[in-house]
């Protein structure tokens, strides 16, 4: 049987990557509860263990999807260990997750006390359950349960306490506004955990610091700028990014998550 069109939606995210079977396992079972299931994938490239990847994807994707999608994520180091498996509603987004601060940056953007059950019950999970591989045994059958109109309430007592994983805030000092990197994509574009409403309170003209190197141009749009220069410009998620037009900012600058950056009143060139 082929998925409805108009069935329930649930997304994956995980590291797995797609050469791997362990995708395919998860929709296999997710179909066979429930046929009508629409799968999609949101991405199996989050790199291996990363979760501050995992919470900066998830915060800049979840909320775009309409309420009551199921979002299953399985980005797990701690998996087989008493790690505690997570039902989520936060908003009117529903997130299946392990209890390791994947999803809690979408509470600076939902707001308002998450709805939170831990998932103990195990007859909604298949009958063998692997000891690495609780995204096939446990969270795709309790997402097609779920999406069936199971009660979340079935699934496990109400928490109340569950890891929260916050990526870094910038800080003010008095030679300006400190960050650093938390997002570089996939062509190289190095996202700052600065946002682009800070830029007037900082200077007419601000200076972008990365490292040793100061980005001399700000643009609006990446086609603003010959190939080849280093520009600073407010991303579409809202924050502070530094590209290399037609190239590889990361790569070119030896950036990488957690690399500091600096915003401080200057003179950008043009």
């Amino acid at each position: 049987m082929t998925p409805d069109n108009n069935g329930p939606v649930i997304t994956l995210t995980t590291d797995f990557g797609y050469g791997s079977p362990y995708v395919a396992a998860m929709k296999g079972v997710i179909l066979s509860i429930n046929p009508a299931a629409r799968i999609l994938d949101l991405s199996h490239a989050i790199p291996p263990q990363a979760l501050r990847h995992a919470a900066f994807f998830l915060a800049s994707a979840v909320p775009y999807f309409p309420p009551q999608a199921i979002h299953a994520v399985v980005v797990d180091p701690g998996v087989g260990t008493d790690r505690a498996l997570l039902y989520v509603e936060t908003g009117q987004h529903r997130l299946l997750v392990p209890d390791n601060g994947c999803w809690t940056e979408l509470l600076h953007i939902s707001g308002g006390e998450p709805l939170v059950h831990q998932i103990t019950e195990s007859r909604y999970w298949r009958a063998t359950v692997s000891s690495t591989f609780h995204g096939r045994d446990i969270l795709a059958p309790v997402a097609a349960h779920l999406s069936r109109g199971l009660d979340p309430r079935a699934l496990g007592s109400r928490a109340s306490k569950w890891v929260r994983l916050d990526l870094p805030r910038p800080w003010r000092g008095e030679d300006g506004l400190h960050g650093e990197v938390i997002f570089v994509d996939h062509f190289g574009n190095l996202i700052t955990n600065i946002g682009g409403e800070t830029l007037d309170a900082v200077s007419a003209s601000p200076q972008l610091e990365i490292g040793d190197v100061v980005v001399k141009r700000w643009v609006r749009t990446y086609g603003e700028a010959p190939a080849g220069a280093l520009v600073a410009l407010v991303s579409s998620a809202g924050q502070v990014e530094i590209a290399l037009a037609q190239g590889n900012a990361a790569r070119e600058l030896g950036a990488k998550i957690g690399t500091p950056v600096r915003l401080a009143g200057g003179h950008p060139g043009q």
